[in-house]
């Protein structure tokens, strides 16, 4: 999506499960408009925060207009969660599309090889090999999505990238680093969370207050680092990125607080801004 749109709007990390919330991109061109909705992975939820992102997953699929299966060399099978994937897709009745991303990684032999192994599975009405890196084959699918797609007005200005306000997508920044930098499990016992958002055009600064969330006192410990060392890596990657992508100064100060199995207690989730049916 990133690539498509010409600029980063869903944050991005080599580990599973980054996203966690439904994230909008909007792409528009001469031919149309088209909303892609980024939306968490299907997986086993063994928590309630892993239960809120399947639920997001399932309704963006419900609510689309055609279905994009997005896979890579990472190898799903072990744990089921293809079969979860190919229930899903299975129970829409619009276009399904699959989609072969990290050709550039893979190599074109493997990545066909991938193709060929998943369209067996005869729920995709088109298939296509991709390098979101490299740009490889990008055109050609977003070619299919406006051939596939119903018309009708556009919803969004044509300069609109995104319905997220920046002080989400600030969020989504600081969570990225915390992904980045810290090793294994961590990750996924972290929130983060946008205390003050407050810009001064007059000064071409922006003012954040953010806390970061974590589950336990020695994960606190290891997030700040020996003389804070770890939050302020996190916190100068964050903000430096915050900069290119408003343009203007960015002062930010990170918080780290301790709220005891947040990612299982829906009443913290709900304050984090997950839904629960």
């Amino acid at each position: 999506m990133n690539r498509i749109l010409g600029a980063k709007v869903a944050i991005v990390t080599p580990k599973p499960q980054t996203t966690r919330d439904r994230i909008a991109g909007i792409h528009t061109e001469e031919r149309g408009q088209i909303i892609f909705l980024d939306s968490p992975g299907i997986h086993k939820p063994h928590k309630a925060l892993n239960a809120a992102m399947v639920r997001t997953a399932r309704r963006i699929a419900a609510e689309a207009d055609v279905a994009v299966h997005l896979i890579d060399d990472r190898d799903v099978k072990k744990s089921g969660e293809d079969a979860m994937v190919s229930e899903l897709l299975s129970s829409l009745s619009v276009p399904r599309l699959l989609v072969v991303n990290k050709a550039d990684r893979m190599g074109m032999t493997a990545a066909q090889a991938k193709k060929d192994e998943m369209s067996r599975e005869g729920i995709y009405a088109e298939s296509f090999i991709v390098s979101a890196t490299k740009g490889t084959g990008v055109q050609a699918f977003v070619s299919a999505l406006f051939d596939m797609l119903p018309e009708g007005p556009a919803f969004y200005p044509e300069e609109d990238l995104t319905d997220l306000p920046m002080r989400f997508i600030a969020q989504e920044v600081i969570r990225e680093k915390l992904f980045m930098e810290l090793e294994e499990e961590l990750p996924y016992s972290i929130a983060a969370q946008i205390q003050e958002y407050k810009e001064e055009p007059d000064k071409n600064l922006i003012r954040i207050q953010a806390e970061i969330i974590v589950e336990r006192e020695s994960q606190k410990g290891i997030v700040i680092g020996k003389k804070g060392c770890v939050l302020k890596k996190i916190g100068t990657a964050s903000r430096l990125e915050l900069e290119k992508e408003t343009g203007c100064r960015v002062y930010l100060e990170l918080f780290v607080k301790v709220e005891k199995e947040w990612s299982k207690n829906e009443k913290m989730l709900r304050r984090l801004g997950y839904e629960f049916a």
